[in-house]
């Protein structure tokens, strides 16, 4: 997928983009059944019980879905769903390499790489029961290339001159230049739509699809309770088979403390842990006794990014000064308690497209002080807070609620802020209103967020300045001709080597221009309760075979006779 999502709770796999108490038994997985009380369900899992369809999976989000239409939806709680509802044509396998069939059972690329030619499986059917065919991806792929839509996922499928329906089961792609993520865009699960359900439609306003949409993924959508939760039941037509775990509830609890209990009294059976608690509080007998973690450095980083609308910020050497001013390291050890990495540039470490040789800017209060003297801001009054032509440089950080380490983060920059004259404050919001009422609409100063990345190299909807625009993903507005020269280029060669080139350059330049101060790439820490098994950890994550998570019988929790 060439897409990016902003990233709230870290989703279990990888995936590019940018939760209230009650009794399990009053949520959609039905009645509990008990299980082996008094137990070590993790000794039992290990014992090799036969695999059995059903129970429930209820896991923690802090932040509800906005839009079940994937390609309306910017956050990554929105995907997270749709994607249990609809597939891609194609998916990354487990070791994130290579491309497996999905809705696609075979693909063929041109030596030219100009055109793809898909065929499509002949025995996938809408939840609805109409048939799945090409006039489904050619309705879907002129919807996410209409102006009129409102998404900022077009920009990969406006690179397509000719898009062709061949038969029911085949169509071809056909592009006017090079465009090396070409292949990975076809692997989103949003560029596929009823057309029998929608066409006619405004897809902008398309509300009681969004809220109740006919897919044809592994599950479909049983409720969605505002604020609360949403509950999947598994879809036994699945065309590639009916997955084991009968239903999966997202319980939307906006404290990540609130989720802990949870999961350790049994109203959640997995969560993304906040380091405090995967390094401080789960080493108990009690939850080593019924609970499985995990850790790998995540796709995704967590950035302090800077309105570049905002007069203060137009300045390079006030952003400059502003990362000299902050210790990565101590975010890192204080917050993530070292589960992370410092951040630089915005690909992950230890991948080919991380630009080794990129020499961060170091913490050095003295010279962010410096910079700032030669930007103008000085302490004329000497209240110990700069100045400049009567202005106090003061800015308000925001972040979303919930969000245990942002929240950390962002108290840290404050101080250290405060240490070299600058007035910071924060405010926290919920997670809905945080992206449409304020970075949607570039209503900030700064910003403490993350990002989901695709597998591509691709950033061109992140930092090119033309997509600056309504809904569209450079929210900070940066603009740099050359970066933007070096994103066209990239994106125009199938040569890895000549690629690298260019995105090596081009993360010399964030460097220099620190648009965003990139602050750490942290580890993704999801825990799942011991029944669960088949959960088979990959470079991929520990969701990529979701489908074949299963709950022994003499294991299973949730009944599936009790009615929502």
């Amino acid at each position: 997928m060439s897409s990016r999502q902003l990233k709230n709770p870290p989703p279990l796999g990888p995936r590019p983009f940018l939760v209230a108490m009650a009794s399990v038994c009053l949520l959609a997985a039905g009645c509990s059944k008990g299980g082996p009380a008094g137990e070590a369900i993790c000794e039992l899992a290990a014992a090799g019980l036969p695999v059995a369809n059903g129970d429930s999976l209820v896991d923690g989000s802090i932040g509800d879905a906005s839009n079940l239409i994937g390609m309306l939806a910017g956050d990554s709680a929105s995907h997270q769903v749709s994607g249990r509802l609809f597939d891609g044509l194609i998916a990354y396998d487990k070791t994130l390499s290579h491309f497996e069939p999905r809705l696609a059972e075979r693909w063929n690329v041109s030596e030219d790489g100009l055109q793809i030619t898909f065929h499509l499986r002949k025995d996938v059917k809408w939840q609805d029961g109409e048939p799945f065919t090409a006039r489904d991806v050619e309705f879907a792929f002129n919807t996410i290339t209409s102006p009129d839509t409102l998404t900022a996922y077009a920009e990969d499928y406006n690179q397509v001159e000719r898009f062709e329906v061949l038969d029911d089961h085949s169509f071809r792609a056909t592009y006017a230049e090079p465009f090396a993520p070409a292949l990975s865009s076809w692997a989103s699960d949003m560029i596929v739509l009823p057309k029998h359900l929608l066409e006619g439609k405004n897809i902008n306003e398309a509300t009681e699809f969004a809220r109740d949409p006919v897919g044809l993924g592994p599950y479909k959508l049983d409720s969605w309770d505002t604020g609360r939760q949403i509950t999947l039941r598994v879809n036994p037509d699945y065309y590639r088979g009916r997955p084991h775990i009968e239903r999966l509830v997202t319980r939307v609890l906006p404290d990540s403390q609130v989720q802990f209990l949870e999961l350790k009294s049994g109203g959640l059976d997995s969560m993304g842990l906040t380091p405090l608690q995967f390094s401080r509080q789960t080493s108990t007998e009690a939850f080593e006794r019924n609970i499985h973690k995990y850790k790998y450095l995540g796709n995704g980083y967590t950035y302090l990014g800077y309105n570049l609308e905002r007069e203060k910020f137009k300045d390079v050497r006030v952003r400059r000064a502003l990362t000299h001013a902050i210790d990565k390291n101590e975010i890192v050890q204080g917050v993530l308690f070292g589960l992370g990495q410092p951040a630089a540039v915005p690909y992950k470490p230890g991948t080919k497209w991380h630009n080794d040789k990129v020499k961060d800017l170091e913490y050095d209060p003295d010279k962010a002080k410096k910079l700032l003297a030669e930007a103008g801001w000085t302490d004329s009054d000497g209240d110990g807070i700069l100045d400049k032509d009567g202005e106090k440089f003061t800015f308000k950080i925001i972040t979303n609620n919930g969000n245990e380490s942002r929240e950390k983060t962002a108290t840290i920059l404050q101080r250290r802020f405060r240490e070299i004259g600058i007035d910071v404050s924060i405010t926290k919001y919920e997670w809905a209103a945080f992206l449409k009422d304020f970075v949607e609409k570039k209503n900030f100063d700064a910003v403490v967020l993350g990002w989901s990345l695709s597998l591509d190299p691709d950033q061109y909807t992140m930092w090119h300045s033309s997509m600056t625009g309504p809904k569209q993903f450079n929210f900070v507005s940066y603009q740099n001709p050359e970066v933007d020269e070096l994103l066209d280029k990239g994106r125009r060669t199938f040569d890895e080597a000549e690629r690298k080139k260019f995105y090596d350059r081009f993360q010399e330049i964030l460097v220099e221009d620190q648009p965003y101060t990139f602050l750490y790439y942290p580890e993704s820490l999801p825990a799942v309760h011991c029944r669960f098994m088949g959960i088979e950890p990959a470079p991929a994550g520990i969701s990529y075979n979701f489908k074949d998570w299963y709950v022994p019988q003499e294991l299973q929790k949730y009944s599936m006779t009790a009615t929502p």
